[in-house]
């Protein structure tokens, strides 16, 4: 009995991390051009099928390129999704019949997180149409792309723990103790009182503070801070222990 070998293809999907003024966590989505379908179930992760000659991390680095504009980024493989039935839509199928001019019947992605500061200016030489989206208003996308920022959200979490100062990738260059709190808070889940987080803080050499304060804020101005990635190095201490 032959084998039942059919056309595989692989890609790869990025879902790109930011940080936003009203200190929320975000995701970049793109719009995916289908004319039968309303845009509300466009949006799609940014990806593409990966090239002859092209490692998988090249590939990411090209997404990312096309997306962003910018040449380097923060990246990382954090898993491989290869459900039979993960592209078995209608809507996706026929998506990738025009996208492709390749008949796939099976599609496995190898997926990355990427970290970008959201005052980047996006320059995306690919799709007409790229938005910031709240993590927790995220619709619902294409293939099993909400199944795939759900484990990024785990293998960002595993991230930081390991190396917190990746961190500092979604920040402003200079960012107050309240916006670090909230983003450390969003991405690690964990509850910790700010009285204690701003000490902890405070006792860390890597952590600079600056002469400059807040201004036109309807609250006390507070004051802003920078990260030191050469006396991170020196001594790499744990955010929160």
């Amino acid at each position: 009995m032959s084998p039942n070998f059919i056309h595989t293809y692989v890609s790869v999907d990025c879902v790109v991390f930011g940080f936003d003024l009203e200190n929320r966590l975000n995701i970049l989505l793109v719009q995916r051009r289908m004319d039968d379908v309303p845009a509300e179930r466009q949006r799609k992760l940014p990806g593409s099928l990966i090239l002859s000659d092209e490692d998988v991390d090249d590939a990411a680095q090209r997404v990312l390129h096309e997306l962003t504009g910018i040449k380097k980024m923060v990246l990382k493989q954090f898993k491989c999704f290869a459900d039979p039935l993960r592209a078995s839509n209608q809507d996706d199928i026929k998506w990738m019949d025009t996208e492709y001019k390749h008949h796939i019947d099976r599609i496995i992605t190898v997926a990355y997180l990427s970290l970008c500061k959201i005052d980047h200016k996006i320059n995306s030489t690919k799709y007409d149409t790229v938005d910031w989206h709240p993590i927790d208003e995220v619709p619902s996308l294409p293939f099993d792309h909400n199944k795939i920022i759900s484990e990024s959200l785990i293998e960002i979490r595993k991230w930081i723990e390991s190396d917190f100062s990746i961190i500092f990738e979604l920040l402003p260059k200079r960012f107050t103790i309240r916006q670090l709190y909230q983003l450390y808070s969003a991405l690690s889940e964990k509850r910790i009182d700010i009285k204690n987080f701003h000490k902890k803080i405070s006792s860390f050499s890597y952590i600079i503070p600056l002469e400059e304060i807040e201004t036109n804020v309807s609250h006390r101005a507070a004051r802003y801070y920078r990260f030191d990635a050469k006396i991170y190095k020196k001594n790499n201490t744990r955010l929160i222990k």
